[in-house]
């Protein structure tokens, strides 16, 4: 089943809720964005982790996440359907390792990221366009996700903090 950008199928099972962010991919616009907000909620809990731990949950959520956006998608019949936001979690995450939590630098990351996501320059770009199935639907994001934190990791060396 195949949906339209304005008939698009619904989540139908808690595999698809996670991918759905807990129904965040559902916002009526930039589901992205909504899904990248989840994402700093479970940034204020991850933070407080050391960092082996944070990166561990990272991992896990990109792992898992190839496997969940991938599953999802296929039983939706739309590839990297726009409600599937997994993928930014993981990618804010990864933007927000090693940084400080603090509100400005979770701004920073937010606009970044989501700049980076939108914008898709290489190598973003070219996972977007040549891989496909779950890991394509996550490896966009990660890639998007680093180029965001190294950029932030360099504004803070910059800045001296």
């Amino acid at each position: 089943m195949s949906g339209s950008p304005n008939r698009l199928p619904r989540p139908r099972s808690v595999l698809h809720w996670i991918a759905f962010g807990a129904g965040a991919g559902l916002a009526p616009r930039a589901p992205g964005t909504a899904g990248t907000a989840v994402a700093i909620l479970i940034y204020a809990v991850l933070a407080t982790q050391p960092i082996t731990l944070y990166l561990l949950a990272v991992a896990f959520i990109a792992a898992t996440g190839v496997w969940v956006c991938g599953r999802t998608a296929r039983e939706l019949g739309v590839h990297d359907h726009p409600g599937i936001v997994l993928d930014e979690i993981a990618g804010f995450l990864v933007t927000m390792t090693a940084l400080p939590f603090d509100w400005p630098w979770i701004a920073a990351g937010f606009v970044a990221f989501r700049i980076l996501d939108v914008a898709k320059p290489w190598p973003v770009s070219l996972a977007d366009r040549r891989v496909g199935g779950g890991l394509g639907i996550m490896l966009d994001d990660l890639l998007a996700g680093a180029l965001a934190g190294a950029a932030l990791h360099a504004a803070r060396y910059v800045l001296g903090g």
